[in-house]
Parts: structure tokens; sequence; C-alpha cells
């Protein structure tokens, strides 16, 4: 099962302890996903403030 990251919500492979921007506090817990293509070009990465292109969990708790 994938695990989101409870500081920038990017969703990781389940082997994975540690997410790319640094943090080591994930979530089993999640729900909804976006998939951003064009992180600078994105209206709605904008407005989630996500920077990089990936996978992300829309609430994670």
């Amino acid at each position: 099962m994938e695990k989101a990251c409870r500081d920038c919500h990017r969703i990781v492979e389940s082997g994975r302890m540690v997410c790319t921007c640094g943090s080591n506090s994930m979530s089993r817990d999640w729900s909804g996903y976006v998939v951003i293509l064009d992180a600078q070009e994105s209206q709605i990465a904008k407005k989630l403030g996500i920077k990089k292109e990936g996978k992300y969990a829309l609430k994670v708790r």
C-alpha cells in the first residue's frame, strides 16, 4: 500500500521510509490524489503550492 508524506503530501512507494522532500513522517491514512505533470504551468499545482511533478494526496491524516 502506498504512503503519503505528511509534510508535502507526495505519494511514495510502500518500501520507502523517507520522502523526496526529506521528511520521514509518512501516513497510510490518506485520500484522493492528483497527478501533476507540469508544475510550472499547472493552475492546480499553483493553488495547492506544489512545485515538483508527481502524485500527491489531497488529504493526509
